[in-house]
């Protein structure tokens, strides 16, 4: 069975094609490209005509990958943007008829418990309650989790993409925006505040994206590059406080020379950080660690368990 994953996300699109074998499973391709479908309209409700041409621009060519590839089974999904986005159906319409793929709108829990599931699949939680965050574009993700289940999720629609255009405006960022930021997320945040008080998680586990590049950055600070097939990735408090401390008084040009940097993250990894410092200092959480495992690999595994715990088909778009 070869299955092709595509998660839409309001900053990034990830295409994942993969060959099954029983439980387990080898990437055959990996690819994730910056369409920025939030761009210039996430916080009006709308997804501009220039971010919907860049969403079929980029569908396209996934397929033609996905079709040499021989898959013929497909599993779209649909983030923050889509959902949230007045015109988002006629989107997804657009994006039947031109592309001839059919993805699906999930909701913010769905999505939390994809992530769930994918980053309890990439480490061991282990017997300490742990909070999971997850930083897209449009939407933040947070699970309270132990090593058996997931206690509380939320999703909450104030991703990357809205902060980087409500508060980032000055570059380097100004400490009034970092500021601002942060009365933003107090104010906003309260409900994860309570769960945090009731189940009092000590570490924090970051998933993918902005969590991603801070590990790559410190790997190279440290030379000490992990492989591909990692799936919890090097990170300490330390270490992400001495990186945040140089990405809040960089521009982006300063900030593209940091070894480890990449273009799909300059822009957003400063909110982002703030977010994660924020998080990390209102909790008092003792302990990071990042897992390689997000969304798509959430998906991936919980289709493949389903259907052979279940001996049935998966529910898949065929092309």
């Amino acid at each position: 069975m070869n299955l092709a994953i595509i998660d839409m996300g309001t900053n990034t699109f990830h295409l994942l094609l993969v060959a099954v074998n029983g439980t387990s499973f080898d990437v055959v391709h990996k690819e994730k490209v910056a369409v920025k479908i939030g761009e210039n309209g996430i916080n009006e409700g709308l997804i501009n005509e220039e971010a919907i041409e860049r969403c079929l621009k980029t569908l396209t060519a996934f397929k033609e990958k996905i079709v040499a590839a021989n898959i013929s089974e497909v599993f779209a999904i649909g983030t923050s943007a889509l959902r949230n986005a007045l015109n988002g159906q006629q989107v997804i319409d657009r994006i039947k008829k031109e592309v001839g793929l059919n993805p699906r709108i999930i909701s913010g829990i769905e999505e939390a418990t994809y992530i769930h599931y994918g980053v309890s699949k990439a480490l061991q939680i282990g017997p300490e309650i742990s909070l999971i965050m997850d930083i897209g574009g449009g939407s933040i993700e947070f699970i309270i989790a132990n090593a058996h289940e997931p206690l509380w999720m939320e999703s909450f629609e104030i991703g990357g993409q809205r902060m980087l255009e409500k508060f980032h405006k000055t570059d380097p960022i100004e400490p009034a925006e970092i500021k601002e930021l942060k009365i933003f997320l107090e104010r906003n945040l309260t409900s994860l505040f309570e769960a945090c008080e009731k189940f009092k998680p000590t570490t924090l586990i970051g998933s993918s994206g902005t969590f991603d590049t801070l590990s790559e950055i410190q790997q190279l600070k440290t030379s000490q590059p992990v492989g591909e097939k990692v799936t919890e990735l090097p990170m300490t408090l330390s270490a992400f406080k001495e990186i945040f401390s140089e990405l809040i008084i960089k521009n982006k040009e300063e900030r593209m020379a940091i070894p480890g940097m990449i273009a799909l993250r300059v822009d957003m990894i400063v909110v982002a950080s703030v977010l994660i410092e924020f998080i990390l200092s209102k909790l008092n959480l003792t302990n990071i660690r990042i897992s390689s495992y997000s969304l798509k690999e959430g998906v991936l595994i919980k289709t493949i368990e389903e259907h052979i715990h279940q001996n049935t088909s998966p529910t898949y778009i065929n092309i």
